[in-house]
């Protein structure tokens, strides 16, 4: 029998794999949301895949997305990102990683960890949506901006609503697969 997918995930082995095994899926390790955090941020402007494309590579030129690694990146150290063709190349995004980094390691400092932080957003568990249509789900919602704003007023960057909300959807804390996809409702990888 087929499974039925959102249709974003298309047919694309590597897409597939990540609507099946993660997308909505929650996430509580702190180095796992500082990966999210980044891709999420390069992401910007670009499709998905492209950066889905190019994950293992970001880990390998963000030190397996090591915070503390990340935050100590000087300018020689994005000098050498912004050659890496396995990276988004764009300098304001490559800098606010560094600066996310040091961001992150503020609220791990303030809260124990940046999931204590994240997950209080929703109270601690995911909302799930019952969406019937790709066309219902939105962009941004009132939550994302108050995600948004609390994370740049520590210091973050590129991470406006609408890039929270697709972090928020990425990390779990938001379950928005359809109704009609076998994934609706479940909070464990298949």
């Amino acid at each position: 029998m087929t499974k039925i997918r959102c249709p974003w995930a298309g047919d694309d082995p590597l897409y597939v794999a990540y609507h099946d095994q993660e997308w909505g899926v929650p996430v509580h390790d702190d180095r796992r949301l500082f990966e999210f955090l980044v891709l999420e941020g390069a992401q910007a402007g670009l499709s998905w895949i492209t950066i889905l494309r190019k994950r293992e590579a970001y880990r390998a030129a963000f030190d397996q997305f090591d915070p503390e690694a990340v935050a100590r990146y000087d300018e020689a150290r994005v000098s050498d990102l912004l050659a890496n063709p396995g990276v988004v190349r764009n300098r304001l995004k490559i800098a606010s990683a560094v600066a996310n980094a040091r961001a992150f390691l503020d609220v791990q400092a303030e809260f124990g960890s940046f999931d204590a932080f994240l997950w209080r957003f929703v109270a601690g568990e995911p909302i799930l949506n019952a969406w019937s249509s790709m066309a219902q789900v939105p962009a941004s919602t009132p939550l994302s901006l108050e995600l948004s704003r609390e994370l740049a007023r520590r210091g973050f960057k590129f991470v406006g609503p609408t890039i929270c909300y697709a972090f928020m959807q990425a990390v779990g804390m938001v379950n928005d697969h359809l109704v009609g996809c076998f994934r609706h409702g479940t909070s464990e990888s298949s």
